[in-house]
């Protein structure tokens, strides 16, 4: 595995400073996000130079980019959001590949108007999974056409809540162009120890062939995200299932301030080579 950090982890705006730290703090791949070249995350437009810029800088640096970020609320209550959404999303995707980058990873949303990591009662309802089918598909004819993955992520807080979601949404979609993230915090806010290892093996088992890459975020007793192998969850425990069920792609940690990447990294290294 591939140990991998969210590039806007690092101050900076210009992406071989921001690559040049990543490597610096002991990582080999990135997430990246266009917020590291000063620019918002789903931009209005990118300019022609900016592709070329990024690809340049992995080369340099040495640090290979494994997905980069396009996540914007997908089942805003708000149609005209969702179409700007949609819009941006798709420049991103069209970059995509001139950036060295083959995976574009997304957010599946909430009815929530404000925050689109926010939990909204109207998630669980019908209406809220057309709206993400109907924006997935679109989503999914542009990755084809531009031959890119897109990743989704079950999180509690969003329409696709559950590992079980997730398979949902695989199923309905029949695509080649869509995986999974999978980060272990996100699969339960306080659980016990058995709990929490029965939900990561129950989601491996269930997604393990549709896996792109694994996230490594962590979560104290009382359920605040923390820095990965400073809260309860058996990072030895979720490499070794993922190994098991034949995934070695990139291990990309986030949740962390930038002073406790060196030490998250050697500690993913240490679980990785266990």
């Amino acid at each position: 595995m591939q140990i991998g950090i969210f590039a806007k982890t690092f101050a900076g705006t210009e992406a071989l400073h921001v690559l040049n730290a990543a490597k610096a703090a002991g990582y080999e791949t990135v997430q990246f996000n266009l917020a590291s070249l000063g620019l918002p995350s789903m931009p209005d437009q990118i300019a022609p130079e900016i592709p070329d810029s990024i690809a340049n800088a992995s080369r340099q640096a040495g640090v290979t980019i494994a997905a980069i970020s396009a996540t914007y609320n997908m089942i805003h209550p708000d149609r005209s959001v969702r179409v700007e959404g949609q819009r941006r999303l798709g420049l991103i995707i069209a970059a995509a590949k001139a950036m060295g980058i083959s995976l574009v990873t997304l957010c599946t949303g909430t009815r929530d108007a404000e925050d689109q990591w926010k939990h909204h009662p109207d998630n669980t309802t019908p209406e809220a999974w057309r709206d993400l089918a109907t924006a997935m598909s679109k989503a999914l004819d542009t990755a084809e056409r531009h031959d890119v993955i897109l990743g989704i992520e079950p999180e509690l807080a969003n329409v696709v809540s559950s590992a079980a979601h997730a398979k949902r949404l695989l199923d309905d979609m029949q695509s080649p162009h869509l995986r999974i993230i999978l980060d272990p915090a996100n699969l339960f806010e306080t659980a016990s120890s058995i709990e929490r290892r029965q939900l990561i093996e129950e989601a491996i088992d269930l997604l393990a062939p549709h896996i792109a890459m694994a996230h490594a975020k962590d979560r104290n007793a009382k359920g605040d995200f923390v820095a990965a192998g400073s809260g309860v969850i058996d990072f030895r425990h979720f490499v070794s299932k993922l190994r098991g069920a034949g995934f070695d792609g990139p291990l990309v940690t986030h949740g962390l301030a930038e002073h406790e990447a060196a030490g998250v990294a050697k500690f993913l290294r240490g679980v990785v080579a266990s």
